[in-house]
């Protein structure tokens, strides 16, 4: 049940994002849904390997250059999601920005508490 609640405001998150920024557009929420699927799976497969390649310059520049590869990551999806798009990449980097910063809190929400 968390799974299927952090995916859903996951997916708010993304129309929120798409909402206030003005080069990112999303067609719906069922869209909303497909991009959190494809951000998960992008996750999960490619975006350790390309850390790990970017390891030096990620060194070099203090761990910025994590920011950049999320931007670039976010621009791999909007390639792939249907109903999905971004302008350009400072659109991206803005809206990879701000989906960086709330989904650690979305990951926190724990509805299956037990009272004491």
């Amino acid at each position: 049940m968390n799974m299927i609640l952090k995916w859903i405001l996951t997916a708010l998150l993304i129309m929120v994002i798409a909402w206030i920024l003005p080069g990112i557009t999303v067609s719906g929420f069922l869209s909303a849904m497909i991009v959190v699927l494809v951000i998960g799976l992008i996750n999960i497969f490619i975006k350790p390997l390309v850390k790990f390649i970017s390891l030096p310059i990620n060194i070099l520049t203090l761990g910025l250059f994590s920011l950049v590869i999320n931007a670039l990551l976010f621009l791999l999806v909007a390639k792939i999601a249907p109903g999905f798009s971004i302008d350009g990449f400072w659109s991206g980097f803005f809206g990879a920005l701000i989906l960086s910063v709330f989904t650690p809190l979305i990951d926190k929400i724990n509805i299956n508490k037990k009272a004491e």
